[in-house]
């Protein structure tokens, strides 16, 4: 039971919801190929990719800058408030949103633009409000200013 436990827990990281969420909208299109074929529609979702990368590049920062871990489950060295932190409390989670719908709009599959909200809903429930709780629980007062001031998402 143990082995197992441990198993669940290393698959329950933001990328590995990610990528499932993904294996869902790929398979639509391997069963349903090119249900929005449109040439705009797949700029767009380049678009979306882009910038999601770039949300992502700019978080990623930030924790380089801080010197604070990345890793969902740990807690924070540093409470990070500048940057892309100071738009959304959440940018790398963000980033897997719009990455998600994005890549479904590329690839012409509409299931990924259902599976979004879900997405951002799962990595609230299984990791943003755990991850809110350690930084209150690490930097107090000044943790709850900024989850006061700076919005969850966007």
């Amino acid at each position: 039971m143990g082995r197992i436990r441990r198993v669940l827990r290393w698959l329950d990281y933001p990328p590995v919801w990610l990528l499932g969420a993904l294996g869902l909208v790929w398979l639509e299109t391997l069963v349903l190929p090119g249900l929005v074929p449109w040439a705009i529609v797949r700029g767009f979702g380049t678009i979306l990719m882009l910038l999601a990368i770039a949300i992502f590049a700019l978080a990623a920062w930030e924790f380089l800058r801080a010197r604070s871990t990345i890793i969902p489950h740990q807690t924070p060295q540093k409470l990070i408030t500048t940057g892309i932190f100071a738009l959304s409390r959440n940018p790398i989670y963000l980033a897997d949103v719009i990455l998600l719908a994005g890549l479904s709009l590329r690839w012409g599959a509409v299931s990924g633009l259902a599976l979004a909200p879900v997405l951002a809903w799962i990595l609230q429930q299984r990791f943003i409000h755990d991850e809110e709780a350690r930084l209150r629980a690490s930097f107090g007062m000044q943790a709850d200013a900024y989850l006061a001031r700076t919005r969850r998402w966007i």
